[in-house]
């Protein structure tokens, strides 16, 4: 716990610095850089275990990268949406239907490509937004911080009910309300904040509830192919924490649900 917290304070404010001083590009490309150590991680999830092999798979994701940026961005969302409602289904059945995907390398690896990718573009693409940009994505951040926090404290204090036992035991019922519970706070605080009008408070705090849920289902989602694996973390990158990619699993699915929310909402107050 003391390696955990420690670590998170010197990420976070780096990160934020990062954030307001990097120029879109700049940030682009250490996002990218992320995203493909997070892709090398993945290929132990898909059970590769020689080094020369797992750097093959990164190399892929890296072509993609580059080739993604010239996809239709609200398509990609679009699908990255009904991907992790497909996600949500197959953690929800778990172990039922696994053999379809857990001794292929190659369908995991297209998982981690349904995974990564649109969540690369989403925090790109909400990075880049005329004149707020920047904002929008460090609430998105708080967000997904505060509601892992408030899972976490939640589940220590009065965790009983197991929410996912065959993916995650240690995560419960408890720990998820405490997550909406202080999701809904920092949302209150945020429209508080900027005194966004009345109209779209209320939809403003749904997005911030299916963004969480969502990121609930990313976290439970490399879980299950953690455990798939046998593995405890995806990596020992970060003390305290496991790999990179123990660290934006929950991002990975919030990003672009986020995204697609917050897009919804504009043409609806448009």
């Amino acid at each position: 716990m003391l390696k955990r917290i420690l670590t998170a304070l010197v990420l976070i404010p780096v990160f934020v610095l990062l954030l307001f001083t990097l120029s879109p590009r700049a940030f682009c490309l250490l996002t990218g850089v992320v995203v493909l150590w997070a892709a090398f991680e993945w290929s132990r999830l898909m059970g590769i275990k020689q080094l020369k092999y797992r750097l093959v798979y990164p190399i892929i994701v890296f072509l993609l990268l580059i080739a993604s940026i010239w996809l239709y961005i609200p398509g990609v969302i679009i699908g990255s949406f009904v991907w992790w409602l497909f996600a949500s289904v197959l953690v929800a059945l778990y172990p039922g239907f696994s053999k379809a995907w857990s001794k292929s390398v190659v369908v995991r690896g297209l998982m981690g490509l349904m995974t990564l990718i649109p969540c690369w573009l989403a925090i790109n693409f909400i990075r880049n937004i005329p004149d707020n940009g920047v904002y929008v994505l460090l609430f998105l951040f708080v967000l997904i911080w505060g509601a892992d926090s408030g899972a976490y404290f939640a589940g220590k204090c009065w965790g009983k009910t197991p929410l996912a036992e065959n993916v995650s035991p240690g995560k419960t019922w408890q720990g998820l309300y405490g997550a909406l519970a202080t999701t809904l706070v920092i949302t209150i605080a945020a429209l508080y904040g900027i005194q966004a009008p009345h109209k779209i408070g209320f939809f403003a705090c749904i997005i911030a509830i299916v963004t969480v849920l969502f990121s609930v289902v990313g976290d439970l989602f490399e879980s299950m192919l953690k455990r798939n694996e046998g593995l405890k973390d995806s990596g020992q990158l970060l003390p305290g924490h496991g790999g990179i990619l123990d660290r934006i699993d929950s991002l990975t699915a919030a990003a672009p649900i986020f995204l697609f929310g917050t897009d919804l909402m504009q043409k609806v107050f448009s």
